[in-house]
């Protein structure tokens, strides 16, 4: 079904600079560590840095894991993958809840394929494999994949 090779695409895409790793919290519930940024939350759950993109302004996180993540502006940004182009898109604040290995509830995080804008709702990882989840899809990238954050244009 065309449907279904769209939002495997869709997929794909956002798989290779997704973000999202991003969930929400509030500044008073923020770790004694001022010095931790929304970068060293991802690592010290087993993610990589290049899912959140460049210019992450704040973040607020909750000792139930709900981790919101503030930028400047929204950000875009294209995607090439396999020969083809996709554009994923981050609201100024988006997130998620993020434990070792999982993001799950991710909100503020779209992928575009064709004239279709879609959105995540989970990341996991096992291994050197993470794997995106979109409506009843999913698909699994290496993790080395996400090594840089992102620029917005």
């Amino acid at each position: 079904m065309a449907k279904q090779h769209i939002l495997l695409l869709v997929l794909v895409a956002s798989i290779h600079h997704i973000a999202y790793a991003a969930a929400t919290t509030t500044l008073a519930n923020v770790t004694a560590d001022a010095t931790t940024t929304a970068y060293d939350i991802l690592e010290k759950n087993n993610f990589p840095r290049g899912l959140l993109p460049k210019g992450v302004r704040s973040y607020v996180l909750n000792p139930d894991g709900k981790l919101e993540v503030t930028l400047s502006r929204e950000c875009r940004f294209p995607v090439n993958l396999g020969g083809e182009k996709f554009n994923l898109q981050f609201a100024s604040t988006f997130g998620g809840v993020i434990h070792a290995g999982s993001i799950t509830e991710v909100y503020g995080v779209d992928v575009q394929v064709k004239y279709a804008w879609l959105g995540f709702s989970q990341v996991d990882r096992a291994g050197d494999q993470l794997t995106f989840h979109v409506e009843q899809f999913t698909q699994s990238f290496p993790v080395s994949g996400f090594a840089v954050s992102p620029s917005c244009t």
